[in-house]
């Protein structure tokens, strides 16, 4: 079984479009988790636009299956891994001000930057992930720099999966089997949702962890929130 980690940004994202506290992303979580989540994914920015730093530790104090803390590595990200201590961090490469994840890590021109912030982070007894393209010399320079684990960007496979799904998967399928030769345990995520998602991990071998906000979150608008889950986690048997 493929392990669904729920993104629960979207619901801080409404949050604090209003003030106060509804919805209440603890309980959200706690829900998440009592509806099937096998863990729980944030990602704090630095504008703080939905998950605060401050929810990070409130949520290590409820998160009862796996707490992964998604960020670029600046100096205040660390400070956070250090405080909290998740059970994963996925390590991204995206810029300040961006939108959404939308690239993976170059491992081969960052290596001795990766290099040094994942021996640090480590310190935390943190499992280490870092976002990557299907891409086997990306995936070997993965390996160099002493990750536990690769998270497949899977836009790409999204944006192509409605004209041609077999071409969409197929880079993933590969370099999935390249990965495991090296020793890399296997996450993905990004546009990853109930149309697309049990093709993907049908097709690429040794899945063991996806995390899914965005789609998820909108689909429980119209399915609420534990048959949504049921849904995802039906795709992942």
């Amino acid at each position: 079984m493929t392990i669904l980690s729920v993104n629960i940004n979207k619901i801080a994202l409404i949050r604090n479009s209003r003030e106060g506290n509804t919805p209440d992303v603890i309980q959200i979580a706690k829900d998440c988790e009592l509806f099937g989540a096998q863990g729980i994914t944030v990602h704090p920015r630095p504008d703080e636009r939905h998950i605060r730093y401050t929810d990070c530790s409130e949520l290590k104090e409820i998160v009862t299956t796996e707490l992964n803390i998604e960020g670029y590595p600046s100096d205040r990200f660390i400070d956070l891994i250090h405080e909290v201590k998740p059970h994963q961090v996925t390590l991204v490469p995206d810029a300040p001000d961006a939108l959404t994840s939308d690239a993976g890590w170059d491992t081969l021109k960052n290596k001795s930057f990766l290099t040094e912030v994942i021996s640090e982070l480590k310190k935390t007894n943190a499992r280490i992930s870092i976002f990557i393209d299907p891409v086997e010399q990306l995936i070997e320079g993965a390996a160099e720099v002493g990750t536990d684990r690769i998270e497949f960007y899977t836009g790409p496979y999204a944006a192509l999966f409605p004209q041609d799904a077999s071409r969409a998967v197929s880079k993933y399928a590969n370099t999935a089997k390249f990965a495991t030769q090296l020793d890399l345990v296997l996450n993905a995520g990004h546009d990853l949702n109930l149309d697309n998602l049990k093709y993907f991990k049908d097709n690429v071998p040794n899945l063991s962890e996806v995390s899914i906000g965005h789609a998820l979150i909108s689909d429980a608008l119209y399915y609420g929130l534990e048959k949504t889950i049921q849904k995802y986690r039906a795709c992942l048997k």
